[in-house]
């Protein structure tokens, strides 16, 4: 009994740390720029995010199965354990963006001279 007790609440706190944010959530809605927001654990899939600004959300656990994630800004993003299963993504911005893996891209960084 000890055993699926410890195991339900450690199941329970897994889900209250990925409770995204309703606010954030209307922002991104209501504007496709959700800079640094908490979007963790949220269901965007199917979503449209064609050029959104997700720059520095957090988006771990997010369901993006199907999301338009095409031109958005994904700098410095957590997409840990997100789901991006047939997730268009190509132009997207990728720099210092954590991915669903847990390695972190650098390949859409651009270097800039001053």
């Amino acid at each position: 009994m000890r055993i699926f007790v410890a195991g339900m609440l450690t199941v329970a706190l897994a889900g209250m740390a990925l409770a995204y944010d309703e606010e954030d959530l209307a922002t991104l809605s209501d504007t496709s720029n959700c800079q640094r927001c908490d979007l963790s654990g949220a269901d965007l899939s199917g979503a449209y995010l064609f050029v959104a600004n997700l720059s520095g959300a957090n988006l771990s656990g997010a369901n993006l199965i199907g999301a338009s994630l095409r031109y958005a800004d994904l700098d410095g993003a957590d997409l840990t354990g997100a789901d991006l299963s047939f997730a268009r993504m190509s132009g997207a911005r990728l720099c210092n963006t954590t991915m669903p893996d847990g390695h972190v891209e650098y390949s859409g960084c651009s270097m800039t001279l001053e």
